[in-house]
């Protein structure tokens, strides 16, 4: 299906990703009693904070993120490859988690699970993170920076 103004749109393949992530999120919830989070879940793997959850859980939780994408990409029309980032990228992806984890609560974390509880702290982080990022794409379009390829 193409959308008008977004021709490499897959809203059939945005559903099932969605309604998977919904699926594992509330798997985490009732299985292991917590927020599905995955700064919280990298940062109880590393050792940087307590949890019910075990480490060994908590490091193939964040194993299995990029191995699922890559088993995703292989079956895809993209392979495996269509799931690595450049370098400034992955940097970039690492400043977020560190600021995410500075905040008390990354997009996951808030986005899907405490919005779908109706956490007033989670309704202002994500309205904060959406802010943020309109304005960050508005800025670097008129300094006429290409925010994707």
């Amino acid at each position: 299906m193409i959308l008008p103004g977004f021709p490499d749109a897959a809203p059939l393949e945005g559903l099932i990703g969605g309604v998977l992530i919904g699926l594992a999120a509330a798997l985490m919830l009732l299985g292991a009693g917590r927020i599905a989070g995955v700064s919280g879940i990298a940062a109880r793997a590393f050792g940087l904070a307590q949890s019910s959850l075990p480490r060994g859980a908590a490091f193939a939780f964040l194993i299995g993120l990029p191995l699922g994408a890559a088993l995703v990409g292989a079956l895809g029309e993209g392979g495996a490859s269509a799931f690595v980032a450049p370098l400034p990228l992955a940097l970039a992806g690492l400043l977020v988690g560190i600021g995410t984890r500075l905040g008390s609560g990354c997009t996951s974390g808030h986005g899907v699970c405490g919005m779908s509880r109706l956490s007033q702290r989670s309704l202002v982080a994500v309205a904060t993170f959406m802010a943020t990022g309109f304005a960050t794409v508005a800025v670097m379009n008129a300094l006429g920076i290409e925010v994707l390829p």
